[in-house]
């Protein structure tokens, strides 16, 4: 696999925009936020209170540790560090293995972790050398060393350091030889279900988006550009726009037809999406097709973004056009009533 490389626009300290969701979240703040492309360019700080992970989601559990680790800097005077990295050490690891799926790119991650207004976030290239370091290593001369940390708040099942050899246990050693404080924050539990990111990905690929909307506390959505298709839903009456999905990572939910609300200019639409081979015109390949209610605007060439409300069916086939585009007249009722 060829190493991803991120690079993070100038755009980004525009304030974010998504639409609102009555869960947890309902906009995305704005917040000055130093964002740092390695380790070696953070400056340091006297008093950091840290965390480490990959975040992918940023659900609700990474939400529970970031506003331990702000209470925890209020108390300490100190200023909040998050440490992430990228690619996902999975991605370097086992390069061969292609079913890795992330829920956030780079970007959406960067977005919605800057919405919680931690003062520093360190986006750590991960590579082999990385990943090389040992546990001492990391925690003495990354975090302690380099960062300057004081405080260390993780997830309850969190290793770190070559080969994953690094524990709780190992940290609750180090913490009084380096000098730092130890804070473990246990999983978090939503209707009995442990909170994860793989069990968020379940959920996404099990075409389950309102369970994943709830381990999230935001629409899961997906961002591409809109490219020319071969026209086909115009001649049944309902038009699609054809998203083309950048990122070979990004997790596409299951096949099937869902009810959704689409960014489009910063103007927010309602909407229906198709994902899947088109199998009643003998598809081979996977189209991710957005019909969007009440809308005429040539969109062609814009990027869109695309919120996950509801699934409303799986794929299926028909015997022709027709079949479908009655089929499709059922489906848009159903959305409707959920956008409702």
């Amino acid at each position: 696999m060829v190493r991803l490389p991120y690079l993070r626009p100038k755009a980004i300290n525009r304030p974010l925009e998504v639409t609102s969701l009555p869960i947890l979240i309902l906009f995305l703040p704005h917040f000055t936020v130093n964002v740092y492309n390695s380790i070696d360019n953070f400056p340091g700080t006297a008093n950091a209170v840290v965390t480490i992970g990959t975040f992918d989601g940023v659900h609700i559990g990474h939400q529970q540790i970031i506003r331990n680790l702000r209470k925890l800097a209020a108390e300490t005077h100190g200023e909040t560090v998050l440490l992430t990295f990228f690619p996902h050490p999975r991605m370097v690891l086992q390069p061969d293995d292609n079913d890795l799926k992330l829920i956030t790119t780079m970007l959406e991650r960067e977005e919605l972790l800057r919405s919680f207004g931690i003062d520093h976030l360190i986006i750590q290239p991960f590579d082999k050398e990385f990943s090389r370091l040992s546990a001492v290593e990391f925690v003495r001369d990354e975090l302690v060393n380099k960062i300057g940390m004081k405080t260390l708040v993780i997830g309850y099942d969190h290793h770190f350091g070559r080969n994953r050899e690094g524990s709780y246990k190992d940290l609750e050693e180090m913490a009084p030889v380096y000098g730092f404080r130890l804070e473990e924050i246990p999983g978090q539990m939503i209707n009995q279900v442990a909170v994860s990111s793989t069990k968020v990905r379940k959920f996404l690929l099990d075409g389950d988006v309102e369970s994943a909307n709830n381990l999230l506390s935001h629409r899961y959505s997906i961002r591409g550009k809109v490219v020319v298709g071969d026209k086909l839903g115009r001649t049944i009456g309902f038009p699609t726009a054809n998203i083309e999905i950048a990122e070979p990572y990004k997790l596409i939910p299951a096949v099937g037809v869902y009810a959704i609300t689409a960014l489009v200019d910063g103007e927010s639409v309602k909407g229906m999406m198709y994902i899947g081979n088109r199998p009643v015109v003998n598809g081979k390949t996977l189209r991710i097709e957005a019909n969007l209610f009440n809308f005429d605007k040539d969109i062609y060439e814009k990027t869109l973004q695309i919120f996950f409300v509801a699934r409303i069916r799986g794929d299926m086939n028909f015997t022709g056009l027709e079949e479908l585009k009655e089929k499709l007249k059922e489906d848009q009722a159903i959305a409707t009533k959920i956008l409702s």
